[in-house]
């Protein structure tokens, strides 16, 4: 048989440098696409909370408008450069304005917010949905089917990778969101201009397409010098108070306000304390636990302070001349790095994290537990646990996370968490843990002291008045029964010896209910927090 009777297959032809470039634009879309689904998932979770479902339905939303402007593509056929370049335009001033929109709507339209975020969401998901089928067909004029598919996806998955990477460890703590979302829509725009220069020769309204582009560029330029303004404007409006300072951190978003109760320390639109009460707050999260353990005979030496990174619950510790050394465990260092270096905080908690005294962690609290309890077999009220050296154990720890808005923080409410914090408690020690109103969210209180007990350990469930809070609780968790201190530190503006008594005392409407155990693998204090706390906001 001839060698003509076996055919080759032809060779594929060679990328022209048009194709070369449209396949760089694959990149670019797919970056600035996934940006902006994160950039929603963010907001959303700043603002309705629960991180884990804001990101599920934002990213399920997005999907599925992918799909349907995946299915609309099949309905342009002609002039498919142009459409293309349309399509850009429209993602870049949508996409690019989606945060700067939805931080306005959540100031001066807080009903209409979660409308216009999954609105949002679609359009811009079904208009990425367009992007990529149109560019694969305008390559296949010059492309065997399965090298374009390979060439399409492979830009695509990279440039998600990248602003995947990007966006929580540059873009967010250098830029802030406003200015990402209006950089990465000038990115989209530049894709468009490119696409007016690559098909120049193709587009019958070269002079309108051009026009179009500078108009975008320059309501996306704009908007970018002013992000700040932007930013303030919505934020003075929201928070009411002169903002004073305002930080995006990989983790949160911080808000000191000043006005004529003081200032005011806000993690994603939460208010954490108010100058003016924050003593009653403070002083009822860490005096009972401290002076009943001094009660005992020698004072607290060694104390932890997991979350608190403003401070405050330091300076209180700080009163007792026994204590030796103070562990600061904050996830966030911008947190620590503002109240330590800012004139004016600092002066809030008394300079207290520039004390000698004081070290300061920077990690995730339950990371932190689980390594300094590496080898620990048992907590048991015998002692502490065998296998961990006498330098990983504090005769105080104070627990001071925000409330479980969402699984991230709810994981520091689970019984896997309070039996690592266990193994870090000397025997004598105690624990005492910020715990969400009683008042108002009953059975969140109450699963959380259920939790603690479920490992066996006491608990001395209190609760203070607080102004800016209302009604507040805290847990007392430890080996040995919790008594009365007999002496308090001088020069308290709020807690006395006579009166101590009094805040674990609970009335009728804070009585204690049936709940559940908060674990890991169910978190259902996330759950019936948001629930408890949703009524109050639904009214």
């Amino acid at each position: 048989m001839t060698a003509a009777a076996h055919p080759t297959p032809s060779a594929a032809p060679a990328p022209r440098p048009i194709d070369i470039a449209l396949l760089a634009s694959v990149f670019v879309v797919a970056a600035c696409g996934l940006l902006y689904e994160l950039a929603a998932g963010a907001l959303a979770s700043y603002v309705l909370g629960d991180s884990v479902l804001q990101f599920s339905t934002i990213i399920g939303t997005y999907l599925f408008a992918m799909g349907v402007g995946s299915w609309l593509s099949r309905y342009f056929e002609r002039q498919l450069p142009a459409h293309f370049l349309r399509i850009e335009l429209l993602v870049a001033l949508v996409g690019g304005a989606l945060p700067a929109t939805l931080f306005l709507a959540n100031a001066y339209a807080p009903g209409a917010f979660r409308v216009l975020l999954y609105g949002m969401v679609l359009l811009v998901g079904t208009l990425v949905g367009l992007e990529i089928p149109l560019v694969m067909r305008i390559l296949k004029r010059n492309a065997v089917l399965k090298d374009l598919v390979s060439q399409v996806l492979t830009f695509d998955y990279l440039g998600a990778l990248a602003v995947s990477l990007a966006f929580p460890l540059l873009l967010v703590p250098h830029l802030g969101l406003i200015r990402t979302g209006l950089l990465f829509g000038l990115m989209n725009a530049a894709v468009a201009l490119w696409a007016v220069w690559l098909f120049r020769h193709e587009l019958r309204r070269l002079r309108a397409h051009v026009l179009a582009c500078v108009a975008v560029f320059g309501v996306l330029l704009a908007g970018l010098v002013g992000a700040e303004h932007i930013t303030r404007f919505a934020e003075d409006k929201f928070y009411q108070d002169r903002i004073v300072v305002s930080r995006a951190t990989p983790y949160q978003r911080i808000v000191v306000t000043e006005g004529k109760a003081g200032h005011r320390l806000y993690l994603n639109g939460n208010l954490q304390f108010a100058e003016r009460d924050e003593y009653r707050y403070h002083e009822a999260l860490v005096h009972p636990a401290m002076a009943a353990f001094a009660s005992g005979g020698a004072g607290p030496r060694r104390v932890a302070v997991l979350g608190g990174g403003d401070g405050m619950a330091v300076r209180e510790i700080l009163k007792y001349p026994s204590v030796e050394s103070v562990t600061l465990v904050e996830l966030d260092p911008a947190m620590t790095r503002l109240f330590t270096d800012d004139p004016t905080l600092a002066r809030l908690n008394g300079g207290a994290l520039s004390n000698p005294k004081v070290h300061v962690v920077n990690t995730d609290a339950f990371q932190w537990l689980q390594q300094g309890s590496v080898g620990a077999q048992d907590s048991s009220a015998a002692g502490p646990p065998q296998g961990v050296g006498a330098q990983d154990f504090f005769d105080v720890i104070v627990v001071d996370f925000p409330d479980p808005t969402n699984f991230a923080i709810g994981k520091l409410y689970t019984n896997s968490f309070y039996a690592l914090l266990a193994q870090r408690l000397s025997a004598s020690g105690y624990a005492v843990v910020q715990t969400t109103s009683p008042l108002v969210a009953r059975q969140s209180f109450w699963t959380v002291v259920q939790t603690i007990e479920s490992l066996g350990l006491r608990t001395a469930p209190y609760h203070a008045h607080v102004p800016s809070f209302g009604e507040w609780g805290f847990v007392i968790a430890s080996r040995r029964p919790w008594h009365l201190p007999q002496a308090l530190p001088e020069g308290l503006r709020f807690l006395s010896v006579p009166t101590l008594a009094l805040l674990f005392d609970f009335p009728r409407d804070m009585a204690r209910v049936p709940a559940e155990v908060n674990r890991l693998s169910n978190q259902v204090l996330v759950h019936t927090y948001e629930q408890e706390w949703g009524k109050v906001a639904a009214h």
